[in-house]
């Protein structure tokens, strides 16, 4: 074996060997999917002037915040990260289009991906109901999981047990780690209300700086319990 074929041997153990960008350190792109605990920009109508995830009283305060805080401090670098509010799948989750509607977020390739929906779907009183939500929420989670992907589904502030149900089935299906917020609403100091005066009852029923902690934090543990 002449020099010039070891040489490109080995080159070739090295290439194999290097991690892919999803590999390279999990945590390295965060994409956030969710609905107004998630983000929210300003709205006259409810009174509400903040940016982010409704209704933490700042931004770094809300979970998105809290996790990329907390992953930062992981990985001793601050990651990447997007979010997106994709409220108009809770409403009509038959119709939506998650490859069109979502193109922006599928080219950020992220490795870590969160997806904290639920609270906007309508009550779901039939099997034929609870049969799309779960089929087009399953299509949606796979679609985002693609691979060499950690996917991570939370179930709802608001606990629902048929929703939340269906969530977790449909996060087991796409491959991901289905994490249980719902206890949280059983404790009302979780919620806005209790932390200042807010006019608006929608708003103020959304999770304060407390209710937001308490998020990250479930998220964060199950982030914690994953491969390194």
């Amino acid at each position: 074996m002449n020099l010039r074929t070891v040489s490109l041997l080995l080159a070739l153990l090295i290439t194999s060997a290097s991690p892919g960008r999803a590999q390279e350190g999990k945590g390295g792109r965060l994409l956030f999917v969710g609905n107004s605990i998630t983000l929210h920009g300003p709205s006259e109508a409810v009174g509400w002037t903040g940016n982010w995830g409704m209704a933490a009283s700042a931004a770094e305060k809300d979970y998105v915040h809290l996790v990329v805080d907390a992953v930062a401090k992981r990985r001793g670098s601050r990651p990447e990260f997007k979010v997106a509010n994709v409220a108009e799948f809770e409403r009509d989750f038959e119709k939506y289009d998650p490859a069109a509607k979502l193109k922006d977020q599928l080219a950020f390739e992220a490795d870590t991906v969160i997806v904290a929906i639920g609270e906007n779907v309508p009550a779901l009183k039939t099997d034929e109901a609870k049969a799309k939500f779960k089929e087009s929420t399953v299509r949606l989670l796979t679609l985002l999981k693609g691979e060499g992907t950690t996917l991570y589904v939370r179930s709802c502030f608001w606990a629902d047990v048929t929703k939340d149900a269906l969530l977790k089935e449909a996060c087991e299906k796409a491959r991901g780690v289905f994490v249980d917020i719902s206890a949280l609403d059983k404790d009302k100091a979780n919620f806005a209300r209790a932390e200042r005066e807010i006019a608006h009852a929608g708003v103020a029923r959304h999770p304060g700086d407390k209710g937001m902690r308490a998020i990250a934090d479930a998220l964060i543990a199950a982030m914690e319990k994953a491969p390194k």
